[in-house]
């Protein structure tokens, strides 16, 4: 799924705001840097004075218009999650006593403090009993069925990608803690750096359930090798992104070959599944690695790698003393200064947990039937405007045309909340467990994906919650999804003017559909299976193009020598780039975008693009910068600003950008793909 952070018409949609909330100029030059030249940097002219005037708090770890907006929530999602453990009368078994129950055991740090780490005591000691490879192999398949943490690999029931309507077996590469698995292999200072946090990280976890330093040491030391053999193993993020390269079919036998010493038929049966003889597999060279570092490695050793996925799985989730290790890590890897309030922390939990619950409550009181109909009717126009730019490209056959055509008039829009509940149906939550409320959680969760093999695929499934700032492309449906959270400012408000909207959501409705035709996604057909559908000389003349984009990108520098990966990022921005397109040519279709009547000493079209500038103002901190180019997709906000208005020619007569200005692109050198 390609979202829209990182991790994203003629008619605006409607989303209930507070009016206090309510901002009394959508584009302020009071934030804006009048200074600087447009065409020298966008970024700083749009956002220059909001940039200095809003450091980015403790508590975060950057900080910008959506953080503005999740904070927004968040309080909206805390007055919910209060309300409904205040709510004595709930019914047992009702949405606002379940979602009380489980916030006020998330709340409940004194009996937290009192257990320390006796919630994973009993887990801990089923380790002892292990003697052999097998029982390594079946424990850790018990783990993964009993919310206790996965280890080894990635597992879990998706569709066949060629194969849409069919749900599969998808085991990937895995086992790994660090978010990248450069930071196993590099020497560069930073990576050696959060590898000295993460030791220190094992050591004091181990240290803490009763180890002496030396044998913490110890282990620590088997964890990381053991690791380190397991990211050797990996694809790089990069090579992940090749569909077909992921692509892997193979039947039981031939799987078991792959790996001698892992039976699967058992494998299987233990993982709850049953009656399948094919499965698919992302890495077939991990698996293989994996197989001979089974061997290689002592039991002795695996029982230890076993216990830190334990460990590691709870350490954030038990007593004060394990918390405060796990931020050390944290902030080691992404400079955050002080932990998030708990307040926050839970509730943020209680929507990734139980979201369909907690967000039956958010839409009850923040969202209105009358704000899903405008946004239809925003996504039809962004898609008629697709339309006409995919009918007027010059570089495309009309064959391959028709089929690009089919594919967007093909897809499925889901905005707000889903049309299906999930009820989370025989999930204990108890008040005084909270620890146990996650294991369960886990655990329900784990039997309902596996659950869904030898069913119809769920076309409804939403994916995201209500309260969730982003929105997502689904490959495989061929659906984009727009929850109700980022229904609000800076995409969107009902009283501002179309400029503002079609720069704001209407840019992230066209994000959504370009991923149905970046890199990636336009290797899916139109029903959502990986098949092409171009012709071979089509498909030269995009690459060619998205290989200019991706230059673009590299040529963009980060922190010190650290530039944007091009190839890394380029579905999002090819995303960006098509979808601000589509907006575009929506928003001159309107009243507002034929004329020339300025807002606030803007023209319509100088308000379009500030619209778009001002969602990616923001600052992080260098730490974090750092990380998430190596593990997100998505460029950063000083560039997502730019990338894509540079090879609009609207932008440059907008704001007169002129041969000499540091952001002019020839003509013939502007990058037009969608």
């Amino acid at each position: 799924m390609k979202s829209y952070f990182a991790a994203l018409g003629i008619m605006a949609c409607s989303f209930t705001v507070n009016a206090q909330n309510a901002p009394k100029k959508f584009i302020d030059p009071a934030n804006m840097d009048l200074t600087v030249k447009p065409g020298d940097d966008f970024y700083q002219y749009a956002s220059g004075t909001w940039i200095k005037n809003n450091p980015v708090p403790a508590k975060e770890t950057r900080w910008g218009s959506f953080n503005e907006l999740r904070e927004f929530n968040a309080q909206a999602v805390k007055g919910l999650v209060e309300t409904a453990v205040a709510d004595k009368s709930a019914p047992a078994g009702s949405v606002t006593k379940r979602v009380g129950d489980f916030y006020a055991a998330a709340m409940d740090s004194i009996t937290i403090e009192k257990l320390g780490y006796t919630p994973i005591k009993a887990e801990l000691e089923k380790l002892k009993q292990i003697n052999d490879l097998q029982g390594i192999l079946s424990h850790a398949n018990y783990m993964r069925t009993n919310g206790i943490g996965g280890a080894l690999f990635g597992f879990g029931i998706g569709q066949d990608r060629k194969n849409v309507n069919k749900y599969m077996v998808n085991i990937s590469q895995g086992g790994t803690t660090l978010s990248d698995r450069d930071y196993y292999l590099n020497n560069d200072s930073r990576s050696v750096k959060i590898r000295d946090a993460y030791h220190t990280y094992i050591t004091t976890l181990f240290k803490l359930i009763g180890y002496s330093a030396t044998v913490a040491e110890q282990k620590s030391r088997t964890i990381f090798d053991i690791e380190k053999a397991l990211s050797e193993a990996q694809m790089t993020r990069l090579e992940m992104r090749d569909p077909y390269k992921t692509y892997n079919k193979l039947t039981i036998a031939e799987l078991n070959k792959l790996t001698p010493n892992i039976n699967w038929t058992n494998t299987l049966t233990q993982l709850k599944v049953n009656g399948q003889d094919t499965v698919l597999v992302n890495s077939t060279s991990f698996f293989r690695s994996l197989d001979n570092l089974l061997t290689s490695t002592s039991v002795a050793n695996w029982k230890t790698y076993l216990e830190w996925n334990i460990l590691k799985s709870a350490a954030g989730n038990l007593s004060s003393p394990f918390v405060k290790a796990n931020f050390a890590f944290t902030q080691a890897q992404t400079g955050q200064k002080v932990q998030t309030p708990r307040w926050q922390t839970m509730s943020s939990l209680t929507d990734r947990t139980i979201g369909e619950l907690l967000g039956q409550l958010y839409v009850d009181k923040y969202f209105k039937p009358e704000a899903k109909a405008r946004m239809d009717v925003m996504i039809e126009n962004l898609r008629k405007a697709f339309e006409i730019r995919i009918k007027g490209l010059e570089w495309m056959s009309d064959e391959t045309k028709q089929k690009a055509l089919e594919k967007l008039y093909a897809f499925t829009p889901k905005v707000g909340y889903t049309t299906k509940w999930r009820n989370y149906d025989g999930l204990v939550i108890n008040r005084g467990t909270y620890l146990q409320n996650l294991i369960n959680a886990s655990k329900w969760a784990y039997n309902e994906n596996v659950n869904q093999l030898g069913k119809p695929v769920d076309r409804e499934r939403f994916g995201m919650t209500p309260p969730t700032v982003n929105a997502s492309y689904s490959p495989t449906m061929n659906s984009i999804t727009f929850p109700a959270g980022i229904l609000q400012f800076p995409f969107f408000h009902p009283d501002a003017d179309d400029a503002l909207n079609y720069g704001g959501i209407g840019a992230v409705i066209g994000h959504e559909m370009s991923h149905g035709f970046d890199d990636s996604g336009s290797q899916y057909d139109k029903d959502g299976n990986l098949k092409n559908w171009w012709t071979a000389e089509d498909r030269k003349k995009f690459e060619e193009r998205t290989k200019q984009l991706g230059e673009q990108f590299d040529s963009y520098t980060v922190l010190d020598t650290i530039h944007v990966n091009g190839k890394f990022t380029m579905g999002e921005n090819i995303g960006d780039l098509g979808g601000l397109n589509a907006a575009y040519t929506a928003f001159k279709m309107t009243k507002q975008g034929q004329s020339d009547e300025k807002i606030d000493g803007f023209t319509p079209d100088q308000r379009f693009f500030l619209a778009w500038a001002q969602v990616w103002r923001g600052n992080i901190l260098p730490d974090n910068a750092a990380q998430l180019i190596k593990t997100d997709t998505h460029s950063p906000g000083p560039y997502r600003t730019i990338g894509a208005p540079v090879n609009m020619d609207a932008w440059y007569k907008a704001f007169d950008v002129q041969p000499g200005d540091k952001l002019y692109k020839k003509p013939e050198d502007r990058i037009r793909l969608w």
